[in-house]
């Protein structure tokens, strides 16, 4: 190397700093040594004080700084459209990616003063079910875990007045098809250093994916997995998800419990209702054989269908349902369908902004 132009930090190829772990961010650059205790503090400052420059870090020199922002990017989400409900305080984003790719998120009020936020995981979904919107879009692509992350950091810095506890992967798309990228986010959001959110109060939705769910089951992490089910009636729920032709129900309930066993706990199902489809009797008593005694909690919420073809249930209805649950000794708790009146189900502000009905 000619020594009158020094190279001190050859550059190499740009990464999102938001989509590190410490543990990812020390070895991002071999190059360019950053011990643990340095990339802990660095994603303090990008993650947990949510900043996009690296001042007054402990330990980083200004040279140093300079040198992993030319490396790294620190990129955002922009805010393109925010609706409030004023009937129950819950609040619909939706932020337009650098490339133009739409991505919703939903800030949930819970009892305590704290909030939850409903991410994204991918610009749209492939998978087509009956009563989502997000379906009806198509898939544009994956998010990256930097565009998952910031969705709450977003959330956090907007309404700094509660603490983010909880987030939920139950927005745009089918989470367990963007694996990778989900665990990764996961994880930067449980970091102490990072999102600070317990593992525990961090819930996976999937409408069935059961090479991932099995995955997941081996590599044992703490996230609460919640599979939509919404009939345990086959022929009924193939009708609603095309994906159940593909993974027989017999055999994703069979991962969800070992799933349930490895963890220690109950197995997690989601209840879509509507109207005069999945509200009889026979589906409390197809669901108990499907269970088999197994542990677990129905999380049960109203459809909210933009098109209209799919309604939810009247009270009597709905309680003739959960009254069969309980007969059947199947513990389910009632889930709110919130910020109806701004189109709070996934998909439905990002139609609007692609020029679909929802309004």
């Amino acid at each position: 190397m000619d020594s009158t132009h020094p190279v001190a930090f050859p550059l190499v190829t740009s990464a999102h700093l938001r989509s590190q772990t410490p543990e990812s961010l020390s070895a991002l650059w071999p190059d360019l040594p950053i011990p643990a205790p340095i990339a802990r503090r660095l994603i303090c400052r990008l993650i947990g004080a949510g900043c996009d420059d690296l001042d007054g870090v402990r330990g980083v020199s200004r040279a140093l700084a300079t040198e992993i922002l030319a490396r790294g990017r620190t990129s955002r989400l922009a805010l393109i459209d925010k609706r409030v409900s004023a009937r129950d305080g819950f609040v619909k984003y939706l932020f337009r990616a650098p490339d133009g790719a739409l991505v919703e998120t939903v800030r949930i009020p819970l009892e305590r003063p704290r909030w939850s936020v409903c991410v994204s995981s991918q610009a749209g979904c492939a998978l087509g079910c009956a009563f989502c919107e997000t379906g009806r879009l198509g898939l544009r692509r994956n998010l990256e875990p930097w565009e998952i992350v910031d969705q709450v950091l977003a959330v956090r810095q907007d309404a700094p007045e509660r603490p983010v506890t909880g987030v939920v992967f139950q927005g745009q798309g089918e989470p367990l098809q963007n694996y990778d990228a989900v665990m990764r986010s996961a994880a930067i959001l449980r970091d102490p250093n990072g999102g600070r959110i317990r593992g525990e109060s961090i819930t996976i939705s999937t409408v069935g994916l059961l090479p991932a769910i099995e995955r997941l089951a081996d590599e044992g992490h703490v996230y609460r997995l919640i599979l939509s089910l919404t009939s345990a009636i086959p022929e009924k729920r193939e009708a609603l998800i095309p994906l159940a032709r593909v993974y027989r129900q017999d055999a994703l309930m069979r991962a969800m419990k070992r799933l349930a066993e490895r963890r220690g706990g109950v197995l997690h199902l989601a209840w879509v209702l509507i109207a005069g489809f999945n509200t009889g009797r026979d589906e409390a008593v197809a669901l108990a054989r499907l269970l088999d005694g197994s542990a677990a909690r129905v999380h049960v919420i109203d459809v909210n269908d933009s098109t209209g073809r799919h309604i939810p249930p009247g009270d009597e209805e709905r309680g003739r349902f959960l009254a069969a649950l309980k007969e059947y000794r199947i513990p389910f708790v009632r889930r709110y369908s919130g910020g109806s009146e701004i189109h709070a189900a996934c998909g439905m502000l990002a139609s609007t902004a692609l020029g679909g009905t929802p309004a």
